[in-house]
């Protein structure tokens, strides 16, 4: 038996899925002061269902980390940087406590001017005069050489033994300086209070006797083991579009063009599916608008939700951003947009009466019918969706995925159906999909899809490797790892991806996820001469290999 769980900004939902059938689901109010209340009370609700020693896995999503960044609650984090050669310091001057040191290393690891300790130790007294415990320490090229990383974080131990480090080379791997800065600082900031959570959630699961594996989705759709996820709290993030996601491509198992929107009772998310493969944002996950080394789904969330309160301002019926509470056809206190949706289409939605009683009110205030108040509700709704999936398009058609496809197709992209998600679905969905012009799929379990689709989800892992025959020596950008090569001079571009896809299934064998290795692919194939001299004197070759995000192996559909 497996367990999904999503904790969402408004509800947190549960699944226990065995055997093709979704056996149970669980729906609860989410607590946001205090998510682990919230999760554990669906997690035991989920067990009353079953023999815990059944469990052979958990899947969570949660919104931990997106709340701490968007509240600015994490630890006060101060960024050291190496930028080296090039762009001038200002361009990296991306935080209130960030810091430069000379020093510099080329884009073969190479070393052509060295840190100097006295620079290092003069800013570390300058962190610890101002109180701050979390440092994060990013040097050009270290996923190429971590030396300058490795020595900084050596020297902060030795002088600040209170501080707690972070280096790039840990949890930013691929190229590109300024993304690596941007996910190691928010990886220290959050470092704390996300061990902390996890430390929670593995005490509960022994508290409960629960011997099964515990992994975290990520925002890219795959997920991780609980032991990855400490070192890696920012690839949590925006996990809940990736849940909803997973969700849609559970739900239809087909390969269509298809929009999926999820209605929650706060916000809504929007992603794509490309013949029923989601797109990734090519340029990674962008946090306060700045790009990351996240590997993201290319999705957008707009504050409209099932629950979005109806008010009324200088005569003007407005629709959220706020949520007040649940519907008033679920005994809310006052009227939201499901409650317009309920009265005017006669869904039966709770106590439709409820929702009447609560429209009536604006509609006198305003001195217009009950049903011209509906009808201006969902107006504003289909228009605020419609607006959002057609701005939507517009990022989508600059990713190279999109743009392939068309090439390809030697034709437009045109979705075929919006795949509705989320409790308010049925409700909002069919209307905005025939003011489109296009079908729609909503499936039973769309109110917990969600969770389905965490439940569902496969582990994922993938990483770049440069080789380098001069330097004889090969690096993996996922952890740091540096091998050494023998017999330089006859390595072929075969022989480079066979020593990548060795070292994924070494990987893939230390988190027990063997069986998705011989499903790996790559994605990233160069070959590049070096010449001196009008000589070759070596070559570098740089490979891409991935476990590829989808659904676990056994799963074969959802009754």
């Amino acid at each position: 038996m497996l367990i999904g769980i999503d904790v969402g900004g408004t509800f947190t939902d549960g699944v226990l899925f065995d055997n093709k059938s979704v056996k149970k689901t669980v729906k609860n109010p989410t607590d946001n002061q205090n998510l682990q209340t919230t999760l554990f009370f669906v997690l035991d609700e989920l067990l009353k269902s079953c023999n815990p020693k059944d469990i052979k896995r958990v899947v969570i999503s949660t919104t931990l980390i997106t709340n701490i960044i968007a509240t600015q609650s994490g630890e006060k984090t101060a960024l050291i940087l190496i930028p080296g050669r090039g762009l001038p310091y200002s361009y990296f001057n991306f935080f209130k406590k960030t810091f430069f040191l000379s020093g510099g290393i080329d884009f073969r690891g190479r070393v052509y001017e060295k840190i100097k300790e006295e620079e290092v130790i003069e800013i570390v007294d300058k962190i610890r005069a101002d109180g701050i415990k979390n440092i994060a320490v990013v040097s050009k090229f270290s996923n190429r050489n971590a030396s300058f990383e490795n020595k900084i974080k050596q020297i902060i131990n030795d002088k600040y033994s209170d501080a707690k480090v972070i280096t790039g080379n840990e949890v930013a791997g691929p190229l590109n300086f300024a993304r690596r800065a941007v996910t190691t600082y928010y990886t220290a900031m959050t470092n704390f209070q996300w061990n902390a959570f996890v430390d929670d959630l593995q005490k509960a699961f022994q508290e409960r006797n629960l011997n099964a594996k515990i992994e975290i989705l990520k925002a890219d759709g795959g997920t991780m083991s609980i032991q990855n996820a400490r070192k890696r709290p920012c690839e949590t993030i925006f996990s809940g579009p990736a849940a909803s996601t997973m969700g849609a491509i559970a739900t239809t198992m087909d390969s269509k063009n298809s929009i999926v929107v999820d209605i929650g009772g706060t916000t809504s998310d929007i992603a794509l599916l490309i013949e029923g493969d989601p797109l990734y944002a090519s340029k990674g996950a962008r946090i306060n608008e700045k790009y990351t080394h996240i590997n993201s789904f290319a999705v957008r969330s707009i504050n409209l939700g099932g629950d979005s309160a109806i008010t009324i301002k200088n005569d003007d019926i407005l629709v959220g951003p706020e949520r007040k509470g649940p519907a008033a056809c679920f005994n809310g206190p006052c009227p939201t947009t499901t409650d317009a949706f309920n009265l005017r289409y006669k869904l039966d939605i709770g106590n439709m009466h409820l929702s009447e009683e609560s429209l009536r009110k604006l509609a006198e205030q305003l001195g217009i019918d009950i049903l011209e108040v509906c009808d201006k509700v969902i107006a504003k709704v289909i228009n605020e969706l419609t607006f959002a999936i057609n701005n939507m398009f517009k990022e989508w058609e600059t990713e190279p995925a999109y743009r392939i496809w068309e090439i390809l197709n030697k034709k437009q992209f045109i979705p075929e159906q919006i795949v509705g998600i989320g409790a308010a679905a049925n409700a909002i969905i069919p209307v905005v999909a025939d003011n489109m012009g296009i079908d729609y799929e909503i499936n039973q379990h769309s109110s917990v899809a969600n969770a389905l689709g965490a439940c569902l989800s496969r582990p994922t892992i993938g990483f770049n490797m440069h080789l380098d025959t001069e330097n004889k020596k090969y690096v993996i950008d996922l952890d740091g790892y540096t091998g050494k090569l023998k017999n330089v001079n006859n390595i072929q571009l075969e022989d480079a991806k066979k020593i990548a896809y060795e070292y994924l299934q070494y990987i893939a064998d230390q988190n027990d996820v063997t069986g998705y290795a011989t499903n790996a692919e790559f994605y990233l194939e160069e070959q590049f001469n070096m010449i001196r001299n009008w000589d070759r004197v070596g070559k570098i070759f740089e490979i891409g290999i991935q476990i590829k995000p989808g659904l676990i192996n056994e799963f074969t559909g959802v009754k």
